[in-house]
């Protein structure tokens, strides 16, 4: 599926447009260059399989926020799936740092982090045909989530893709193999909504294509189980700020059935942190826009951030 320009899809990674992307320095394996020499070779083992990890971050007054989380996640990851980065969390910091200073950013700044097994012999599956190390790739762009989607909210569809087992592929991973994901926005795409409601294997609710999903009921705030989402570091953060200012959250099972009655309904994620939503299935929730709870957590979760990244 292809489009033009007048008919991209609204997404939860829309931000305003800024003309200095089209100039940034990328970092790959050490060497910073203009995105237009930006390359890795088709034998890399995250084109020819999805064989990596990545993180994204948001870089605010000179600060990764919460920066020690994404790397616990990160490194947690490529130890699991046996992915050597050649690198420490010193080192990944001074990459991030020297890549920022060159392209002269400072805040309202994402960053896509990715770690893959590198450069194959031959193109073929075995981990063992990566002899070369591994690829580090670091993409920054100057970014704000777009204000018209705070303001109009983000239409789901419940879609028949659905988070797997651990035993399958473990969805806490945030591997490059995002295959299920992408079928599962395509579906919900195709049923006329910006993004996909994934249940999890017995039914529940569980998360969006690319977000974690929560909903507001009679002033308590849930969110699925983790069980069979990306553990994310914005909905830890979330849950974190709710315990913190005695707003009821809970980690638990619902069903659709909770969803539709739901006052409020909102995604959580690095790059748009709190993403209202306003219709799932062609069912309005709420008054189709950002409530007051999403409000209220927003609002924490900013002041959250300018605590983390005081200049």
């Amino acid at each position: 599926m292809t489009y033009s320009d007048d008919q991209q899809a609204i997404t939860a990674h829309d931000s305003e447009e800024d003309i200095r992307n089209r100039d940034i320095k990328i970092f790959i394996n050490g060497e910073i260059v203009h995105r237009d020499q930006a390359k890795i070779s088709v034998y890399d083992s995250g084109f020819l399989l999805g064989d990596g990890m990545w993180e994204g971050m948001r870089l605010y007054n000179g600060k990764w926020a919460f920066f020690e989380e994404h790397m616990d996640r990160l490194f947690d990851s490529c130890k699991a799936v046996s992915l050597d980065i050649g690198m420490s969390r010193a080192d990944v910091l001074d990459a991030l740092t020297k890549t920022a200073e060159a392209n002269q950013m400072t805040t309202d700044v994402h960053c896509r982090l990715m770690v893959t097994r590198g450069t194959k012999v031959k193109p073929f599956q075995h981990p063992s045909l990566s002899r070369t190390g591994p690829t580090v790739v670091i993409i920054l762009e100057h970014s704000k989530p777009s204000t018209k989607l705070l303001d109009r909210g983000i239409k789901l569809a419940t879609v028949p893709q659905v988070r797997g087992l651990p035993m399958s592929q473990d969805a806490k991973y945030n591997s490059h193999s995002k295959l299920n994901c992408v079928l599962a926005c395509l579906q919900a795409e195709q049923a006329g909504a910006d993004e996909g409601l994934m249940l999890d294997p017995h039914g529940f609710v569980n998360t969006t294509n690319s977000c974690n999903f929560f909903i507001v009921r009679k002033g308590e705030v849930w969110t699925s189980t983790g069980d069979y989402c990306m553990n994310g570091v914005t909905r830890a953060k979330v849950i974190d700020v709710c315990q913190s200012h005695g707003i009821s959250v809970y980690q638990r099972n619902f069903s659709l059935f909770e969803t539709y009655g739901a006052d409020e309904a909102f995604l959580t994620g690095t790059f748009g942190a709190q993403t209202p939503v306003s219709l799932i299935d062609g069912k309005q929730i709420g008054n189709g826009q950002a409530g007051p709870m999403t409000r209220k957590i927003r609002e924490l979760y900013q002041g959250l951030i300018e605590q983390e990244c005081q200049s």
